[in-house]
């Protein structure tokens, strides 16, 4: 088989961060400003600053400002030499100022992203294991990734879940010297903390576990002389804690600083910890500006500082409790976050506070889950009172109409984020469309699906009919779908959209490249449910082509795709679906930025292969068409061996012949984890036999014909189209006789012999479709998960290969 197109993360990122840029949220240029930290000019609108995290004012305190200038005159724009060979002058100062505002020995780094880069892998030993937070910042998950050319497993668990940390210490505890948790000590969209008390218990419990924080965000405006969260949860670090705080951000400088109680360990980042030892030092004005900071951190002066900044922090805590806007963490951080849901809205409700005169940032994936999309308002010192009160009058007035702009309500907004929500919001119905949602195909009227969904794979009515027949009253559940058809019809009872869904346990590496399946397929040994979800999914796991019908000249055509949305909400909500995914649609398709706006992000899906056959034409005059080179192919491969075969066209098999195919089908699945699925039910395939639409065309040796040793299980939809389904195969023979391409040039005689418009012949292996003349196109899947946990545990399993 050949090789499926496999995601790629950035190039999903890509799409998402270009439709922000599009919206003028995101990659904006800030103008020349005459009142910096308090205001920010962008396209030469002055606009009141919630998006910074200076939030102590710092970097606009004239102290700093006054070192930072006179380092430069004395000691130049940098001092460039390595900190390995020497120092600048100023660092002994420097490190001696944050020394005793820690009290434990520390380390100064150029910025937190490359200090975890040299403290990592210089920190976790070979016999380690590492588990991250699924929601620790990037850096920390980028610099862990290093250790996998070491065979240090990486393990990722959901955000704060304690019992599942405890499960991963539990399942390394005899294999692994130390396993480390990394986390955040705030988190720098939500705001909200890590439980650092219950993980000292976790330490008291369990020997092995060491503690290893980014502290970053919660710097200076909390903790003794300034030093963080965790700092003031603690106190002090133990020998199996590692504390990154940050001289950046709020310590109004630039730097990273390390700290490190275990004096061994110590001793050894210092000597040699990748960018430590071969980047450049922090240049003359940042060291000097940091040794500022750090003065008023040792000062009492820090505490005045501190109290301020809670002051307003806790007044606009105080206005938000006043309002009915989604904050999604109450905490007393000075990072606030009101959620939109959809991108959509974030986009409306970011530009019209932009509008009003305010700068908040916008909360995005893959930061968040693309339907978390959201605000994140910061508070500093350089904020007034009246200015937060503005921003919330503006958020209060606001809000609503970023939702109505957008189509959705605050209930979709709640239900995205897993908040309670008891008022019914009534939606603007519009009397002109009608919903109809059904169980069965047999509610659905069979002439009109027929007419809109002719000639589309193996779902006309009929093939919907037997697929219910196939997958309900089995014994395992991954075999049990339940289907959802869903037309919205206008006032004439026309349909301007139609669709169907299936829900159905899906394999959560389904689309992974195929180590990753290999891996989790290991662990289906013991747990066959391991990285399983249940799925709502727009067609079915055994379906391939458009599954959605909608009239694009209809003047209801964006309300009826409005109205499916929230039906799909709707479904999810009701059926505990995990996932929701939107299946074949074009590359390019028009959709594309409304399915972005509603919280989707864009997947490959395998290239999609079919043949139109003109009326008349012969599989000679077919293979005729064939280039050069493909006609080479067909007569050395095919062609030449097609004499060794006997083929037979079976509409109702025996029992015997059943079990051949379906055992020759299970290898298949088996050996094709690029596309990685559950098995069919046994049933399918005695319910095929006999069947008006299903046949069978089997190859046998002519010299051993009753063994099977390749089937295509073929469906005629509606005698327009012909789809080989899927196919079962002894790999024994498919290098040696080519059994897969005499299998595929098989189905295409047997098409045109029968009087076929056209083979749909499905996903995958469009390398060898595309010899016999087949039409490859690229096909995409549109995504959306209550969290991003699946998504980067894949991710992570994904850079271990």
């Amino acid at each position: 088989m050949a090789k499926i197109k496999h995601n790629n993360f950035l190039e999903t990122v890509n799409e998402v961060f270009t439709d922000a840029t599009n919206e003028g949220v995101l990659h904006l240029y800030a103008n020349d400003n005459d009142r910096p930290g308090r205001t920010i000019i962008v396209n030469g609108k002055r606009l009141f600053h919630f998006g910074t995290t200076g939030y102590l004012a710092l970097e606009q305190d004239p102290r700093l400002k006054r070192a930072a200038i006179a380092a430069i005159e004395q000691y130049g724009t940098q001092f460039p030499l390595s900190k390995t060979y020497i120092s600048h002058p100023l660092y002994r100062e420097l490190e001696a100022a944050v020394t005793q505002m820690y009290g434990h020995p520390i380390i100064i780094t150029k910025n937190s992203t490359l200090g975890h880069i040299g403290v990592i892998p210089s920190a976790v030993d070979d016999r380690d294991a590492i588990v991250l937070d699924h929601q620790v910042h990037w850096s920390v998950q980028n610099a862990a990734q290093i250790l996998k050319n070491r065979s240090v497993p990486i393990e990722l668990v959901r955000h704060n879940n304690l019992d599942m940390l405890e499960d991963k210490i539990k399942k390394y505890a005899n294999t692994r010297q130390r396993i480390w948790y990394m986390a955040d000590g705030i988190y720098s969209m939500y705001g909200d903390y890590a439980p650092v008390k219950e993980l000292m218990f976790l330490m008291d419990r369990y020997p092995q576990l060491h503690l290893y924080f980014d502290d970053v965000h919660g710097m200076s405006w909390t903790g003794r002389n300034g030093t963080g969260y965790i700092m003031s949860e603690i106190e002090e670090p133990t020998d199996r804690m590692l504390l990154f705080g940050t001289l950046s951000k709020t310590f109004g400088a630039s730097g990273a600083v390390l700290v490190c109680k275990n004096k061994a360990l110590y001793k050894k980042i210092k000597t040699f910890g990748g960018p430590l030892t071969f980047s450049a030092q922090l240049e003359p004005a940042s060291v000097a500006a940091a040794t500022a900071s750090a003065k008023i951190h040792l000062s009492p002066e820090i505490y005045r500082l501190q109290k301020e900044l809670n002051s307003r922090t806790k007044y606009f805590n105080e206005l938000l409790k006043q309002t009915d806007l989604p904050l999604i963490d109450n905490n007393n951080s000075p990072v606030f976050y009101i959620g939109t849901g959809m991108p959509k809205t974030g986009y409306n409700f970011v530009n019209r506070l932009m509008n009003e005169g305010f700068f908040v940032n916008l909360g995005i994936f893959p930061a968040v889950p693309v339907k978390n999309t959201g605000v994140r308002i910061t508070i500093s010192r350089h904020n007034q009172f009246e200015e937060i009160k503005a921003l919330v009058d503006a958020m209060v007035y606001h809000y609503p109409k970023a939702l109505e702009d957008t189509h959705t309500t605050k209930e979709r907004v709640y239900h995205a984020f897993r908040l309670p929500y008891k008022t019914v919001t009534a939606y603007p119905e519009n009397s002109q469309l009608a919903i109809q949602l059904e169980d069965s195909v047999d509610s659905i009227d069979k002439k009109q699906w027929d007419n809109h969904m002719k000639g589309q794979g193996t779902f006309d009515w009929m093939g919907l009919k037997f697929l219910e027949t196939v997958f309900s009253g089995n014994a395992l559940k991954e075999h049990n779908w339940k289907f959802k058809y869903l037309c919205i019809l206008d006032s004439d009872q026309e349909p301007v959209l139609m669709t169907f869904f299936t829900v159905a346990l899906w394999k959560d590496d389904m689309f992974s490249k195929p180590g990753v399946s290999r891996m989790v397929e290991a662990s289906r040994m013991n747990d066959p449910y391991h990285m399983t979800s249940k799925v709502l999914s727009m067609g079915s796991l055994f379906t391939e082509g458009q599954h959605l019908f909608i009239n694009e000249a209809h003047p209801l055509k964006e309300q009826a795709l409005h109205l499916m949305m929230r039906t799909l909400e709707s479904m999810e909500k009701t059926c505990g679906a995990k996932m929701l995914v939107l299946r074949d649609f074009s590359v390019n398709g028009t959709l594309n930025a409304f399915f972005h706006g509603q919280g989707f992000v864009k997947l490959n899906m395998p290239e999609s292969c079919y043949i139109e056959l003109q009326e008349g034409v012969d599989i000679a005059s077919h293979i005729a068409k064939l280039s050069t080179r493909n006609r080479k192919h067909y007569k050395k491969e095919i062609a030449a061996f097609e004499p060794l075969f006997e083929v037979r066209i079976l509409k109702q098999c025996s029992l015997e012949e059943l079990d051949q195919m379906e055992a020759l089908y299970e290898k298949v699945r088996k050996n094709n984890l690029g596309l990685n699925t559950f098995s069919f039910p046994s049933k399918l395939f005695s319910i095929m036999s006999g069947h008006p639409q299903w046949e069978f065309i089997t190859l046998r040796f002519k010299t051993a014909p009753e063994k099977i040793i390749g089937v295509m299980f073929c469906y005629n939809n509606l005698d327009l189209t012909y789809v080989p389904a899927f196919i079962g195969m002894d790999y024994q023979y498919v290098r040696s006789h080519h059994t897969y391409r005499q299998l595929l040039f098989q189905t295409i005689k047997r098409a045109m012999a029968m009087g076929f418009k056209r083979i749909d012949l499905g996903m995958t292996a469009a390398f060898e479709k595309r010899k016999l003349g087949a039409t490859v196109t690229e096909k995409v899947a549109y995504l959306q998960t209550a969290d991003n946990f699946i998504l980067d545990q894949l991710g992570v399993m994904e850079r271990q290969q």
